[in-house]
């Protein structure tokens, strides 16, 4: 009988990940191995267990498990199975910590002001790719400046175009040296959308062709165009609200800090230190004022890219210098870029952020 090495590989692929994702390693040189490695395993623990049981099932009716090679193989994936249901249970506990940091904020009837039919987070659980709504329009790769694919973005909104909703404009992450409009945050902005919002998503110059100048550039000329066009698609855009997560983070957080107008500012696993070699006034933290827009912070406590102590020193500094709702939401087991997939993580995020704006945004 054929020994299954390629089952025993398989199977310790996924361990290995979820390894990662259950205790994330930090530090420069392991921090970008440890979240890539868990990229997919942290937030789709069930389909990571789906997957293995698949294999097992596959070489069980191959004869493939009665020789010690499987019996190892079907050992370690039961192994790992429980393993990620720690990790989805982890998921499904950041529905009580944004509910905390909600409550606290805003009271705990924060929720009434969302419209009915709220998802429930097992459905992020078993459906983790379903992102696009029904009666959502995405118009892709509109030119807001003359730095061409860096200089475009996308609009989406819902289809019969209801009036007076608010603006959402999002930048991606990646560094300041990579990244795209379209990878982040899809679950976000398609809720919103279907909700009646207008949501932008901008690409903007890179690293190591443009620095922080051009970056805030960009950024700015994103907003000017989002407040010259979304009336356009029914949007009012004197409701207009900047978010971005990691790089993006950090982007929205200097502008809106910087003085760009806006109603509020949504940070998700954000970076909020100084621009590379830059000196001050390239950091949020340099540009914290007492008139500060309303701010949402998300952060996961297992982020192995930016450390969750960044996020909660930026959030107590900035409650500390301004007068507006700073609401900080530490989520258990939470990665970086956590709102790739329509996780339970990310559904409970995109509540908040939902609800927190429209509570901010009179």
């Amino acid at each position: 009988m054929d020994q299954p090495y390629g089952y025993l590989v398989a199977v310790v692929i996924v361990a290995s990940a979820t390894v990662f994702a259950l205790v994330p390693f930090r530090g420069r040189a392991l921090a970008m191995m440890s979240f890539r490695c868990s990229l997919i395993v942290y937030e789709l623990p069930v389909l990571a267990a789906c997957w293995l049981a698949v294999v097992t099932v596959w070489t069980a009716l191959d004869d493939g498990l009665g020789n010690p090679v499987g019996v190892v193989g079907a050992a370690l994936a039961s192994l790992t199975c429980l393993v990620l249901a720690v990790i989805a249970r982890r998921g499904l506990r950041t529905g009580p910590a944004v509910d905390a940091a909600m409550s606290g904020a805003f009271g705990p009837r924060w929720r009434s002001v969302l419209p009915a039919g709220r998802p429930s987070a097992l459905a992020g659980l078993v459906l983790p790719l379903r992102v696009r709504r029904r009666g959502v329009v995405r118009v892709a790769d509109l030119s807001y400046g003359p730095a061409g694919k860096r200089n475009r973005l996308d609009v989406l909104h819902r289809r019969d175009l209801p009036k007076g909703g608010p603006v959402l404009v999002h930048f991606h992450g990646g560094g300041y040296f990579s990244g795209r409009k379209n990878r982040e945050a899809r679950q976000l902005l398609h809720r919103l959308a279907a909700h009646g919002w207008v949501c932008l998503s901008a690409n903007y110059r890179l690293r190591p062709s443009a620095g922080f100048a051009e970056h805030v550039a960009d950024a700015e000329a994103a907003v000017a165009w989002a407040r010259e066009h979304a009336p356009g698609y029914g949007a009012d855009p004197s409701a207009l609200f900047l978010a971005g997560g990691s790089a993006g983070a950090h982007l929205a957080a200097s502008i809106a800090l910087g003085g760009v107008p806006v109603r509020g500012v949504v940070c998700l696993y954000g970076y909020y230190g100084r621009y590379y070699e830059t000196g001050a006034g390239s950091s949020p933290l340099d540009r914290l004022r007492a008139d500060a827009p309303p701010f949402l912070v998300a952060h996961g406590d297992r982020d192995s890219l930016v450390p969750v102590e960044a996020a909660r020193e930026f959030a107590g500094r900035l409650r500390a210098a301004s007068g507006g709702p700073v609401v900080f939401a530490e989520l258990p087991g939470g990665q970086h870029a956590f709102d790739l997939f329509a996780s339970p993580r990310s559904c409970a995020v995109a509540e908040a952020v939902e609800a927190f704006a429209l509570l901010v945004r009179t």
